[in-house]
């Protein structure tokens, strides 16, 4: 499990990287304020979850148990439903997918909880 926690969190933080770039280049001129404003804050948690991911792959490693796994996956569906829900917004402009952001934020603020506790462990 430890080396599929890196192997996404780098994929992740790769995609990361690429979606910053593509925001900051050829966004700028596409999209309005706002919106690129909320594509970066995609690209920034995705970032900051793909770290999180390695940390719970350094855990699992270690044998935490099953409370870093379930931060692992914790951290995979927020960075699907919270970054994904952003860029489809800005992408399609349907600001009704906002609705979904919250969702991957909770599973992110679990995800963290659980990382803590697996780290006690």
């Amino acid at each position: 499990m430890d080396k599929l926690f890196t192997m996404i969190g780098a994929l992740s933080g790769g995609i990361a990287v690429a979606a910053g770039a593509f925001g900051a280049h050829a966004l700028r001129e596409r999209v309005e304020p706002r919106l690129l404003e909320v594509f970066e804050t995609g690209a920034r948690y995705q970032m900051y979850h793909a770290l999180a991911l390695l940390a719970v792959a350094w855990l699992v490693q270690r044998g935490a148990g099953s409370l870093a796994t379930t931060a692992g996956w914790l951290f995979v569906a927020g960075t699907l439903l919270f970054s994904g829900s952003l860029y489809a917004m800005t992408f399609t402009g349907v600001r009704a997918l906002g609705a979904i952001t919250p969702l991957g934020g909770v599973c992110f603020i679990a995800g963290w909880g659980c990382l803590a506790l697996a780290a006690r462990s």
